[in-house]
């Protein structure tokens, strides 16, 4: 794959990757789908950089992010899961929340909620939540960080300094908790923009050999 095409492939796929943020508003499942498909899509592009531009780590570095970002992915859907499906948390929750709730999730429609709840008596469920989202924040800030060496690495060897841009804003916005992912939404777009930037190497000229000039003898 030459220079154009792995340009294209990677806009596209960034591109894919900021729709999804926006399809989260609307449905969570679309914004999965477009990222996991769009970051493949820039994950190939990153491949054939490394191979134009010889330099293995924008291809490396891109695939440990590509991973980081999955494994965290799992870690929290699972952690969730756990949390929610095979513990007590939900019912003892709920417990709290209406004191008349006794496991008959059909009746709670006609429960009450709790007046005098106590702030107090919702500590101890915050933590199990706050665990499981600081594993995935950690991840999060793993896989953006080797981002954001391929994207250096892209921006060295292609000399669009709008890689680089991107991939600091991409690496802080995963750093500051909530309002980050603002910042990192932006940062995708930047990432297309600048893979569109990219220009075709210019050919090297073929060397010719010039026979010495012959001497009479």
């Amino acid at each position: 794959m030459n220079i154009e095409s792995a340009k294209s492939i990677g806009g596209v796929g960034a591109i894919l990757v900021f729709i999804g943020g926006l399809a989260f508003f609307v449905q969570p499942l679309l914004t999965l789908g477009l990222g996991i498909v769009g970051a493949l899509l820039v994950l190939i592009s990153l491949h054939s950089l490394s191979h134009n531009y010889m330099e293995k780590g924008i291809f490396n570095k891109g695939l440990y992010g590509f991973i980081t970002f999955i494994i965290g992915g799992i870690v929290s859907f699972a952690g969730f899961v756990y949390l929610f499906f095979y513990t007590s948390y939900m019912n003892d929750l709920v417990s709290v929340l209406y004191p008349g709730f006794n496991g008959d999730w059909t009746n709670l429609p006609n429960l009450t909620v709790n007046s005098n709840l106590n702030p107090a008596d919702i500590v101890p469920f915050i933590g199990p939540i706050i665990a499981t989202l600081v594993v995935t924040w950690i991840f999060i800030i793993v896989g953006s960080f080797f981002t954001w060496r391929a994207l250096k690495h892209v921006s060295a060897k292609s000399s669009v300094g709008l890689f680089s841009t991107a991939g600091l804003l991409m690496l802080i916005g995963a750093i500051i908790p909530l309002i980050g992912l603002i910042l990192v939404w932006i940062a995708i777009l930047l990432v297309a923009i600048a893979f569109f930037q990219i220009k075709p190497q210019a050919e090297q000229p073929v060397a010719t050999m010039t026979p010495p000039p012959s001497t009479a003898v």
